[in-house]
């Protein structure tokens, strides 16, 4: 499979597709809180490190040429489709762009992107009134932005994995439940028995299956 335009060295695309999905997440997230920049800016350098490696310099490619070539001799591994790993290695004739693995990240991508908008404008509610965000995404979780971050950080791996995003991707979960941390602990400061109590009923980042399907609610914290 190849290519007639040129696979990569396109760093027009990693500009514009880097902007373009930062500031889609800035219209979604609209950080704050210099807790906020700092959460938002470790998700813009996930994005800047993925774009790259998928229009400018294969990365990933390059250091795995040798054993994916070996092990999947009719791949051409340098076309841009290649890129798709998961797609390559499981053998789909389909055009990547429509198989599984892609479709799948669409899927995460949205749903976090869903769950950070949905999450920000309960949480600018409760803001304004000083009061504590339990409604609507806080029902179900008390860090839904977060989990939302990661959505969409998985979803861009299943699309277009790469060694630095991979590696990247643990340390960023690992910031944001750091980040979730502090953030309860000013919660509990700020709400005392009030956040106890939320916290003791819905889980931080997990939703219980039970609540999803609807078959139970939290006391008192209902879906706004």
């Amino acid at each position: 499979m190849s290519d007639a335009a040129p696979a990569y060295g396109l760093w027009s695309l990693v500009i514009v597709n880097s902007a373009v999905f930062i500031l889609f997440a800035y219209s979604f997230f609209k950080p704050q809180t210099s807790r906020d920049w700092r959460s938002f800016g470790a998700f813009s350098a996930f994005l800047v490190a993925l774009f790259v490696e998928m229009y400018g310099f294969p990365l990933t490619i390059y250091f795995l040429s040798g054993w994916l070539q070996s092990h999947y001799p009719n791949v051409d591994w340098f076309s841009h489709d290649a890129g798709h790993v998961l797609e390559m290695m499981f053998g789909w004739k389909t055009n990547p762009h429509a198989g599984p693995f892609h479709v799948l990240s669409f899927i995460l991508i949205g749903a976090g992107f869903i769950l950070i908008s949905a999450a920000w404008r309960v949480l600018y509610d409760a803001q304004q009134t000083r009061s504590l965000a339990t409604t609507g995404a806080y029902s179900y979780v008390r860090h839904p932005q977060y989990v939302g971050f990661i959505l969409v950080m998985l979803g861009f791996l299943v699309q277009w994995p790469t060694i630095l995003t991979l590696a990247m991707f643990p340390v960023l979960t690992a910031m944001y439940v750091k980040l979730a941390r502090d953030e309860e602990r000013d919660a509990r400061a700020e709400f005392g028995e009030a956040y106890a109590t939320y916290a003791a009923d819905v889980p931080a980042f997990i939703p219980h299956l039970g609540r999803l399907s609807g078959r139970t609610s939290s006391r008192g914290y209902r879906q706004g």
